[in-house]
């Protein structure tokens, strides 16, 4: 097993606390089921959000999937004039068997946009 980093993001229609919580837990299932993972493989989440996105806290969400002992943090993004709204973006730190060359960064929703050459090219599995 080796540490790895994968990162993705995914823009939030609106800034109320269930659709936060939806977009968080489609992220993170899109990081596991995108590199073939188990939560077991997590070692830990960090999240950010736009300064526009207060309503909920993106760890909240996750440790509704059962995810209560991995470590995660929430932190907001600086303030860049004329960036993407509504985003939450995840760096998870994780224990695989696959090459960096193999890892998937999802990249959904509007913020494909974000890196569309990571959002072209990565496909499920």
């Amino acid at each position: 097993m080796m540490l790895r980093a994968i990162r993705g993001a995914i823009q939030v229609d609106h800034d109320q606390p269930e659709l936060v919580h939806e977009a968080a837990r489609q992220l993170v299932g899109a990081v596991l089921e995108w590199n073939r993972l188990t939560p077991s493989h997590l070692i830990s989440l960090l999240f950010t959000v736009t300064p526009d996105l207060r309503s909920a806290f993106p760890a909240a969400a996750i440790r509704t999937m059962g995810l209560t002992n991995v470590p995660m943090i929430c932190a907001t993004e600086i303030a860049v004039p004329e960036a993407l709204p509504r985003v939450i973006r995840v760096m998870a730190h994780v224990e695989t068997t696959r090459d960096r060359s193999e890892i998937r960064h999802p990249y959904l929703r509007g913020a494909a946009l974000l890196r569309p050459d990571l959002a072209l090219s990565a496909e499920p599995g």
